[in-house]
Protein backbone atom coordinates (compact mmCIF):
# COMPACT_ATOMS: atom_id res chain seq x y z
CA UNK A 1 0.00 0.00 0.00
CA UNK A 2 1.19 3.50 -0.82
CA UNK A 3 0.23 6.75 0.82
CA UNK A 4 -0.46 10.07 -0.86
CA UNK A 5 1.62 12.91 0.54
CA UNK A 6 0.59 16.50 1.16
CA UNK A 7 4.21 17.73 1.04
CA UNK A 8 3.91 19.24 -2.46
CA UNK A 9 0.74 21.12 -1.45
CA UNK A 10 2.41 22.45 1.69
CA UNK A 11 5.62 23.32 -0.16
CA UNK A 12 3.70 25.17 -2.85
CA UNK A 13 1.86 27.21 -0.23
CA UNK A 14 5.10 28.35 1.40
CA UNK A 15 6.81 28.94 -1.96
CA UNK A 16 4.00 31.32 -2.91
CA UNK A 17 4.69 33.33 0.27
CA UNK A 18 8.23 34.15 -0.94
CA UNK A 19 9.69 33.81 2.56
CA UNK A 20 13.45 34.22 2.94
CA UNK A 21 16.06 32.66 5.21
CA UNK A 22 13.99 29.51 5.65
CA UNK A 23 14.70 26.61 7.96
CA UNK A 24 12.42 23.57 8.07
CA UNK A 25 12.37 22.16 11.57
CA UNK A 26 11.59 18.56 12.41
CA UNK A 27 9.62 18.36 15.66
CA UNK A 28 11.45 15.14 16.57
CA UNK A 29 13.95 12.67 15.14
CA UNK A 30 11.18 10.47 13.70
CA UNK A 31 10.11 13.17 11.27
CA UNK A 32 13.57 14.12 9.95
CA UNK A 33 13.35 12.27 6.62
CA UNK A 34 10.08 13.96 5.63
CA UNK A 35 11.30 17.37 6.85
CA UNK A 36 14.49 16.95 4.79
CA UNK A 37 12.33 16.40 1.69
CA UNK A 38 10.33 19.55 2.47
CA UNK A 39 13.54 21.51 3.10
CA UNK A 40 14.91 20.36 -0.26
CA UNK A 41 11.67 21.35 -2.01
CA UNK A 42 11.89 24.84 -0.46
CA UNK A 43 15.67 25.27 -0.74
CA UNK A 44 15.75 25.65 3.04
CA UNK A 45 18.05 24.63 5.86
CA UNK A 46 17.10 21.82 8.24
CA UNK A 47 17.00 21.74 12.05
CA UNK A 48 15.76 19.14 14.52
CA UNK A 49 14.13 19.50 17.91
CA UNK A 50 14.73 17.01 20.67
CA UNK A 51 11.51 16.50 22.57
CA UNK A 52 10.83 14.97 25.94
CA UNK A 53 7.47 14.17 27.51
CA UNK A 54 7.56 14.68 31.27
CA UNK A 55 3.87 13.62 31.40
CA UNK A 56 1.00 12.68 29.07
CA UNK A 57 0.20 15.40 26.48
CA UNK A 58 3.01 17.60 27.80
CA UNK A 59 5.94 18.31 25.49
CA UNK A 60 9.27 19.74 26.51
CA UNK A 61 11.87 20.77 23.94
CA UNK A 62 15.27 20.08 25.45
CA UNK A 63 17.52 20.88 22.46
CA UNK A 64 17.39 22.45 19.02
CA UNK A 65 19.94 20.89 16.68
CA UNK A 66 20.86 23.22 13.84
CA UNK A 67 21.08 26.96 13.26
CA UNK A 68 17.75 28.76 13.55
CA UNK A 69 18.89 32.22 14.66
CA UNK A 70 17.69 34.86 12.20
CA UNK A 71 15.71 32.27 10.21
CA UNK A 72 12.05 31.93 9.41
CA UNK A 73 11.25 28.46 10.70
CA UNK A 74 8.62 26.03 9.44
CA UNK A 75 7.90 23.24 11.91
CA UNK A 76 6.48 20.39 9.82
CA UNK A 77 4.63 17.48 11.42
CA UNK A 78 2.19 14.80 10.35
CA UNK A 79 -0.57 15.86 12.75
CA UNK A 80 -1.49 18.35 15.42
CA UNK A 81 -3.56 16.99 18.29
CA UNK A 82 -3.43 19.11 21.45
CA UNK A 83 -0.74 21.41 19.98
CA UNK A 84 1.51 21.00 23.02
CA UNK A 85 4.54 19.99 20.95
CA UNK A 86 4.22 22.76 18.39
CA UNK A 87 3.62 25.43 21.04
CA UNK A 88 6.66 24.29 23.02
CA UNK A 89 8.65 24.04 19.79
CA UNK A 90 7.72 27.56 18.69
CA UNK A 91 8.82 28.94 22.07
CA UNK A 92 12.11 27.03 21.90
CA UNK A 93 12.83 28.28 18.38
CA UNK A 94 12.11 31.89 19.33
CA UNK A 95 14.37 31.48 22.38
CA UNK A 96 17.11 30.34 19.98
CA UNK A 97 16.72 33.53 17.92
CA UNK A 98 14.33 32.51 15.14
CA UNK A 99 12.78 35.55 13.47
CA UNK A 100 9.42 33.81 13.05
CA UNK A 101 7.73 30.41 13.29
CA UNK A 102 5.17 28.81 11.01
CA UNK A 103 3.70 25.38 11.65
CA UNK A 104 2.50 22.93 9.00
CA UNK A 105 0.82 19.56 9.39
CA UNK A 106 -1.11 17.23 7.16
CA UNK A 107 -3.80 16.41 9.72
CA UNK A 108 -5.34 18.92 12.12
CA UNK A 109 -7.00 16.89 14.86
CA UNK A 110 -7.18 19.86 17.25
CA UNK A 111 -8.22 18.23 20.52
CA UNK A 112 -8.78 20.63 23.39
CA UNK A 113 -6.85 22.85 24.23
CA UNK A 114 -5.18 22.99 20.79
CA UNK A 115 -6.71 26.24 19.53
CA UNK A 116 -5.86 28.05 22.77
CA UNK A 117 -2.27 26.78 22.68
CA UNK A 118 -1.85 27.89 19.08
CA UNK A 119 -3.30 31.31 19.87
CA UNK A 120 -0.98 31.75 22.86
CA UNK A 121 2.18 30.46 21.13
CA UNK A 122 4.59 32.60 19.10
CA UNK A 123 3.31 31.05 15.86
CA UNK A 124 2.70 33.32 12.86
CA UNK A 125 0.46 30.81 11.08
CA UNK A 126 -0.61 27.20 11.48
CA UNK A 127 -1.19 25.49 8.11
CA UNK A 128 -3.06 22.18 7.84
CA UNK A 129 -4.86 20.30 5.10
CA UNK A 130 -8.54 19.47 5.03
CA UNK A 131 -8.04 15.72 5.52
CA UNK A 132 -10.05 16.31 8.71
CA UNK A 133 -12.78 18.92 8.97
CA UNK A 134 -11.97 22.23 10.64
CA UNK A 135 -14.96 24.32 11.65
CA UNK A 136 -15.38 27.75 10.07
CA UNK A 137 -15.16 29.43 13.48
CA UNK A 138 -11.54 28.27 13.78
CA UNK A 139 -10.52 29.18 10.22
CA UNK A 140 -9.36 32.64 11.15
CA UNK A 141 -6.43 34.27 12.82
CA UNK A 142 -3.48 31.92 12.79
CA UNK A 143 -5.14 28.90 11.16
CA UNK A 144 -5.03 28.31 7.39
CA UNK A 145 -6.52 25.21 5.74
CA UNK A 146 -5.26 23.85 2.39
CA UNK A 147 -7.34 21.56 0.18
CA UNK A 148 -6.15 18.08 -0.77
CA UNK A 149 -8.87 17.82 -3.43
CA UNK A 150 -6.46 18.43 -6.36
CA UNK A 151 -4.18 15.65 -5.08
CA UNK A 152 -7.06 13.19 -4.75
CA UNK A 153 -8.46 14.20 -8.14
CA UNK A 154 -5.08 13.63 -9.78
CA UNK A 155 -4.75 10.20 -8.17
CA UNK A 156 -8.25 9.17 -9.22
CA UNK A 157 -7.70 10.43 -12.78
CA UNK A 158 -4.40 8.55 -13.07
CA UNK A 159 -6.01 5.31 -11.86
CA UNK A 160 -8.95 5.81 -14.24
CA UNK A 161 -6.59 6.49 -17.16
CA UNK A 162 -4.42 3.49 -16.18
CA UNK A 163 -1.43 5.82 -15.73
CA UNK A 164 1.28 5.77 -13.11
CA UNK A 165 0.39 7.13 -9.72
CA UNK A 166 3.90 6.78 -8.27
CA UNK A 167 4.51 10.51 -8.81
CA UNK A 168 1.82 11.16 -6.21
CA UNK A 169 3.40 8.96 -3.56
CA UNK A 170 6.78 10.62 -3.36
CA UNK A 171 7.51 14.34 -3.62
CA UNK A 172 10.73 13.54 -5.47
CA UNK A 173 8.56 12.72 -8.49
CA UNK A 174 6.67 16.03 -8.30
Amino acid sequence: MNHLTALPIIASYFEDMHLTDLCVVSPDVGRVKVCKKLADMLGADLAIMHKGRPEHNVAEITHVIGEVAGKTCIVADDMIDTAGSIAAGARALMAQGAKGVYVAATHGIFSSPAFERIADAPIIECVVTNTLPVSEEHRNGKLHVLSVAPLFAHAIQNVYDDESVSELFDPEFQ
